[in-house]
């Protein structure tokens, strides 16, 4: 009878699970039911009362956006009643919104790092110097040959920064504007998103061997430069390509003897800048070659560097060891022993470690810096093997003694230059970079001699002093010429290097006078770390007091990376 007396509609839930929570209880009044035209409205729906704007003609009415239209305009198009003439100021600042120009006069290094440390919002659009036909650059053509360029620029030593500025300048010099380079120690990568609604083309490549040969550096630079600066030539993607095959095949500019002879050269020179005569100086020359030719035979048969290194610092060591056991008065092994180690002591690498470090790319720095600390490592192993042996032979070394440096400056400046010069050959610089490096290693001596032994300030800082105007002169000397600041600075770094701090830590780690040793090597740390501190400061105030690219009147310089907002 009940089932006869109510339909389906009139049954009450039985439980509150069976009952929707939305449902009024029993007992409150039921609302009205809605009717069939009156639907749910969107939360973005005018309310009622309110005029729709689109219903009247106006820069807000497009397609579909008249009177009695239903489709959604577009979130670019500009409301109605919108006038450019007549835009309300409320987020406009007072000082109005700077127009970023990037004057063409300027370096490319400085306009496209201008560019990296620019916000992505604020970057101005690109003007394409290369031409391309009209449906645009081979997007994957121009990725590969950005990588190319940037992995020889990267195996040659140079910085993080100034590798990632190569990539950025050739990508917008031919119309990729929205590209994004990566670099690291080993690995270069390159991003480009075409629009906001296309997804990004990536490529990457591998970098698995480094070599130093500043000629093909100085080739690079002026490939980018004619590619990113030049108005009047015309740089096709089969033109570069063309001419970076050329540079790839290019020769080394000296010989494989040519390089011995250099580094015997370097290890003579700083053999004598530490106080030996003729006699070191033919003696530490003779262990360099030989070490030089072993380092050879070892790469030659495979090894890793490390233990190139190791086998490079042996013969040195050996002879200096030999002299001592033949009690000769006139020859002083030390001597022999540093300048060994002045060939060997890797500069340029710490140099570019401690630069990607303070401009802000610490994954490459802390992998240069290990690469740095493996060299070392390697060093210190050949040398401690061969003092090891000589202790045990009855050698009489001496860790208290110090070098009685020659007082005689005319020749000490003019040793530092030969110096120099050997390491300007080792590095495959160009033949018209050798005399501008030479000066600036001669003027970096003459300061630090003046500092160090004239005013009796701290080596260390005479070193760091030092090697600052060494990178302020290699960077000016860059500018002038339109190229890589490292052939202007790596060599001129060499009379700067602790050998001699080296050599007397290692000496008292070998007699088991740890704590004299550890002093000496802490001592050499702290002048490798400051020579690369002080040719990094040096290049950045080399900027500071320059135009900066795109900058309006008073505008500060903008800093690498700003971790803490400031």
């Amino acid at each position: 009878m009940v089932a006869e007396q109510g339909g389906p509609e009139d049954q009450k839930p039985q439980s509150d699970e069976a009952r929707s929570a939305f449902v009024p209880p029993p007992g409150v009044e039921q609302p009205a039911a809605p009717s069939e035209d009156d639907h749910p409205t969107s939360e973005f729906a005018l309310p009622a009362g309110v005029p729709d704007p689109s219903a009247a003609p106006g820069p807000g009415s497009g397609p579909g956006g008249g009177a009695g239209s239903d489709t959604l305009a577009s979130a670019f198009v500009p409301p109605s009643g919108y006038s450019a003439q007549h835009q309300p100021p409320a987020f406009t600042p007072a000082h109005g919104i700077p127009m970023v120009r990037l004057t063409k006069e300027a370096p490319w290094q400085d306009r496209m790092r201008t560019m990296l440390r620019m916000p992505v919002t604020e970057r101005p659009a690109p003007e394409s110097v290369q031409q391309t036909d009209d449906s645009g650059p081979a997007v994957p053509r121009v990725l590969d040959l950005t990588l190319r360029i940037g992995e020889l620029l990267l195996a040659g030593g140079e910085g993080a920064e100034d590798v990632e500025a190569a990539m950025f300048a050739v990508t917008r010099s031919y119309g990729l504007d929205r590209s994004e380079p990566t670099v690291t120690f080993t690995l270069l990568s390159i991003s480009y998103q075409p629009s906001l609604v296309d997804d990004p083309i990536t490529a990457s490549r591998t970098v698995r061997r480094r070599g130093t040969d500043y000629t093909r550096l100085a080739a690079v630079f002026g490939l980018i430069d004619d590619i990113t600066s030049a108005e009047h030539v015309e740089v096709s993607l089969e033109e570069a390509y063309r001419r970076l095959a050329e540079i790839r095949r290019n020769r080394h500019p000296y010989p494989g003897w040519v390089l011995t002879a250099a580094a015997g050269l370097l290890a003579g020179s700083a053999s004598v800048l530490v106080g030996g005569g003729v006699l070191v100086f033919l003696v530490a020359a003779a262990g360099a070659m030989l070490g030089d030719r072993l380092a050879w035979l070892c790469a030659g048969r495979g090894l890793p560097e490390f233990y190139q290194f190791a086998a490079a610092a042996m013969p040195p060591a050996a002879m200096g060891i030999a002299l001592t056991l033949t009690h000769s008065t006139d020859v002083r092994p030390s001597a022999v022993i540093t300048g060994g180690l002045f060939a060997l002591l890797p500069g340029r690498a710490l140099v570019a470690g401690v630069q990607d470090g303070l401009t802000g790319y610490y994954l490459t720095a802390g992998a240069r810096l290990l690469e740095v600390m493996y060299f070392f490592i390697g060093i210190v192993a050949g040398v401690l093997l061969m003092l090891y042996l000589g202790v045990q032979l009855g050698a009489e070394l001496n860790p208290e003694a110090r070098f009685e440096p020659n007082d005689r400056p005319g020749l000490q400046i003019l040793v530092s230059m030969t110096l120099t010069l050997a390491f300007a050959i080792l590095l495959q610089q160009e033949r018209s970079t050798v005399l501008a490096v030479t000066l600036n290693g001669g003027v970096a001596w003459v300061i630090y001699g003046a500092m160090a032994r004239e005013g009796e300030i701290s080596p260390v800082a005479a070193t760091a002093v030092a090697a600052g105007l060494v990178g302020l002169f290699g960077q000016l000397f860059s500018r002038y010429r339109y190229t890589s600041s490292l052939p202007y600075i790596t060599a001129a770094i060499g009379p700067l290097l602790p050998g001699s701090a080296t050599y007397f830590g290692l000496l008292g780690v070998a007699q088991n006078e740890v704590d004299t040793g550890l002093t000496s090597l802490f001592t050499a740390v702290a002048t490798a770390l400051a020579i690369a501190i002080g040719v990094n400061l040096g290049s950045e105030i080399s900027r500071l007091f320059m135009r900066v690219p795109g900058a309006v009147e008073g505008a500060s310089r903008r800093a690498a990376k700003r971790t803490r907002g400031f």
